[in-house]
């Protein structure tokens, strides 16, 4: 085992892995820029390094900072966290390289699914079911035109370097195409630096369901259930919920045994995320994540299984310590992301944070790295809490819900808790009835 991991992320993702360390004696090292010299990471770990200013790309993103921080404190091991480096092939590489273990899966995985085309003829071949589409980027227009009339429209097109809903268009007949393929082109180009674009059918009323599954070097893999990421702003999931409403006994079954199957084959190891849409009783392969990921409570709520201290253990080259018979799904759990944010037009809110109660009681977890006097700084995401709440059903789990929203205090910068409120209270969202789109209508002004 470690005997000193460091962590390379900040704010409540390096809380998490931080705690997951010490339960198993692990000792932590914590980077931070200079913004967040006062941050909780930095309060709670065995020693901190600073790493650069608040900027990302000359701190959390230097890779030779990150480096050179881990040989000063003699740690044997890197674990990225969310986002940043998370999923940076390069970084996964040099670590390794420098002589750490780099805790997550390879550098070649990584590479692999991160380029949306490689990713999807990558599912093909492991026979994970791809939403019709272009074979690969789209080269000639007049051939995505022939291609779009054979697969019926509308089509969406996509940067192939992309994600979080930038570079992408919808053309709903031939004669929008041109627009949309030059649109989503120059939108890939500024926001990724590469320009490669690819077509697959746009579906109208599909749910996000993702599997979560972990692997270890042995060629043992497990799944721990879908989560519905289905309500989603712009693209960026808002409440993530563990079972779906939307899928029976049989589909969970198969959905599950795809993912476990394709990353036998593919000789996955760590943790991972298989990321589909759902619509009419067919799974579609939308992309894999090959990181923790923000939403994993809602899976170790209902599996009771801690994620990443089995991320930390396969990376030490273990094997799994339970097989997929050994895991029973239990209850109903539910993620809220808490930004700081204007719940209305959802104008980021940094500043000092006045107050801080945090709900409990049965079945009711806070991940945050917040306290009383904590400043929120505006040079990073605005993700600053996650409540996740557990009942035995969906219905328990609605009402403990509502019960841990009133009771959650965050005073001195706007959060999204009054959405979240609102939320819980709309009759479609306690029926289950909801698509990705459907939030978007939600929050969208009233005229």
């Amino acid at each position: 085992m470690f005997e000193k991991v460091l962590i390379a992320n900040r704010g409540e993702i390096a809380l998490r892995i931080h705690r997951a360390c010490r339960e198993m004696g692990i000792r932590t090292v914590a980077v931070h820029s200079t913004a967040d010299s006062d941050a909780m990471h930095v309060r709670l770990a065995d020693e901190a390094v600073c790493i650069g200013p608040p900027p990302s790309r000359q701190s959390y993103l230097n890779i030779p900072a990150i480096l050179s921080a881990a040989t000063i404190t003699g740690a044997d091991a890197i674990h990225p966290g969310i986002g940043f480096l998370s999923e940076n092939a390069q970084f996964a590489g040099m670590v390794e390289e420098h002589g750490f273990t780099f805790i997550g899966p390879a550098p070649e995985h990584i590479s692999l699914m991160g380029d949306k085309v490689a990713a999807k003829d990558a599912a093909r071949s492991l026979n994970i079911p791809v939403v019709p589409g272009s074979d690969g980027a789209i080269t000639n227009d007049a051939d995505a035109m022939t291609l779009a009339d054979g697969i019926g429209y509308p089509v969406l097109i996509k940067a192939a370097a992309g994600g979080g809903g930038k570079g992408m268009k919808v053309a709903n007949a031939r004669a929008e195409m041109s627009q949309a393929l030059s649109l989503a082109r120059a939108e890939a180009k500024a926001n990724f630096g590469n320009d490669a674009v690819y077509m697959e059918k746009y579906l109208s009323h599909p749910r996000h369901i993702e599997i979560q599954i972990l692997a270890d070097a042995h060629g043992n893999v497990v799944h721990l259930g879908e989560r519905d990421c289905s309500l989603q702003r712009r693209h960026q999931k808002v409440l993530e919920e563990a079972p779906s409403p939307a899928l029976n006994a049989a589909q969970r079954q198969k959905v599950g045994d795809i993912a476990t199957s394709a990353m036998r084959r593919l000789g996955y190891r760590s943790a991972g995320t298989i990321e589909f849409l759902f619509q009419d009783g067919e799974f579609y392969f939308i992309e894999m994540n090959t990181r923790l990921q923000v939403e994993h409570p809602v899976s170790e709520m209902i599996t009771g299984i801690d994620l990443v201290r089995e991320q930390i253990r396969v990376a030490t080259g273990a094997p799994l310590s339970f097989r997929q018979e050994d895991i029973t799904f239990t209850g109903h759990a539910i993620e809220c992301r808490v930004n700081a944010e204007n719940p209305d037009t959802f104008a980021p809110s940094p500043g000092r944070i006045t107050d801080y109660h945090a709900p409990g009681g049965l079945g009711v977890r806070v991940d945050s790295a917040l306290y009383s006097g904590y400043r929120v700084p505006p040079n990073y995401d605005s993700l600053i809490a996650k409540l996740i709440v557990h009942g035995s059903s969906r219905n328990e789990c609605l009402m403990r819900l509502r019960r841990a929203l009133e009771e959650f205090v965050i005073g001195g910068v706007d959060t999204s808790i009054p959405l979240h409120r609102r939320l819980v209270g709309a009759s479609d969202f306690i029926n289950g009835d909801y698509d990705i789109r459907w939030l978007e209508k939600f929050v969208a002004p009233k005229e």
